[in-house]
């Protein structure tokens, strides 16, 4: 059976392709903007706010740049600003999340220079920033934001990457030229894999999600939106780092746990808490980076996220869910 989501994960490719190449000049032309800037914000809500959490550590790995992320009302209610010679980018697929709309113009009334990444032409948030980028992706009505999510991702390791001079950050902005092709092969050949793994995982209503670096980006919005909105299973994120924090004590035999490993240095921990899960019969769920493609390991939410799209798809079908509807986000209001 053929879902909303199943058509928008099949035009990632496209998307992604389209938006590079009809905003890459666009996006350079922001970045000799940005480099001006002391401090830079990155603000998104859900999914959104994803794409921030994994380019910021990305970019933390080979920068020392001043970065920052916050959640929309995270922004605006509790940030003391740093204002002067400071920019914002802020992330959205509508151009009309109300969190994210108040960061706006909480950043405007401070005179910060504001940059939007938005999937709609008309939004708000395209209309009112100082600048903006417009994704490739058209009308996007599926609750995971797949294609979204990748151009989105896309855009914000564009605009950043292109900030550094450094032979690490270049290769990273080369290997991104190669994330299309990548996504088109990696939709065909992990398909049939991820279905047997949902099959296998359909009854099981909790699942956490780890990983270290820019995979904490990805863990995030495996938990918070693809699980949690996509499958209706429960989930929970954690940094790699804090598995003997917490999770250590409640993970047992029989409880499933996604780790996302792209050989970064914070996955010496990632590794261990394997070893230890598998030593208690943990049902532990493994997904390696240098098992899908071989380019730099900081794009790595770009590579294990087609797969994990994959088992959210048919988790939600062996269930009996639409993994595009939702049954509460845009009927109630809080």
């Amino acid at each position: 059976m053929h879902y909303k989501m199943y058509e928008e994960m099949m035009e990632q490719p496209r998307s992604l392709k389209d938006t590079l190449e009809m905003e890459k000049s666009h996006m350079e032309q922001i970045s000799e903007k940005f480099r001006e800037f002391d401090k830079i914000y990155l603000v998104g809500c859900g999914s959104s706010l994803s794409t921030c959490f994994s380019a910021i550590d990305a970019m933390k790995m080979v920068s020392n740049r001043n970065l920052e992320v916050f959640t929309g009302y995270e922004f605006f209610y509790h940030k003391k600003l740093e204002e002067k010679n400071s920019g914002v980018i802020l992330t959205s697929q509508s151009g009309e999340t109300a969190d994210t709309l108040a960061a706006l113009k909480k950043a405007q009334d401070k005179d910060m220079y504001t940059v939007s990444i938005v999937n709609e032409g008309e939004s708000t948030m395209m209309n009112e920033s100082d600048d903006a980028i417009l994704t490739r992706c058209e009308r996007e009505t599926a609750i995971l934001g797949t294609k979204t999510y990748m151009t989105q991702l896309m855009s914000l390791y564009q605009i950043l990457f292109s900030l550094e001079d450094s032979p690490d950050a270049k290769n990273v902005l080369n290997d991104l030229g190669k994330i299309p092709s990548i996504t088109e092969d990696l939709l065909k050949k992990t398909e049939n894999e991820n279905k047997i793994l949902a099959k296998k995982y359909a009854d099981y209503d909790i699942f956490y999600a780890m990983g270290s670096g820019p995979n904490y980006g990805l863990a995030y919005k495996l938990a918070m939106t693809m699980f949690m909105e996509g499958a209706l299973k429960h989930s929970c994120p954690l940094y790699s780092g804090e598995f003997r924090h917490g999770l250590i004590e409640r993970v047992e035999k029989n409880i499933p746990v996604v780790f996302l490993d792209a050989g970064y240095p914070g996955d010496e921990l990632t590794n261990k808490s394997i070893e230890f899960s598998n030593k208690i019969g943990v049902e532990s769920i493994v997904y390696r980076m240098q098992d899908y493609a071989k380019v730099d390991p900081l794009l790595s939410p770009f590579i294990l996220v087609v797969p994990l799209e994959w088992l959210i798809y048919y988790l939600a079908h062996y269930n009996g869910e639409d993994p595009g509807s939702t049954r509460h986000i845009g009927k109630v209001r809080y």
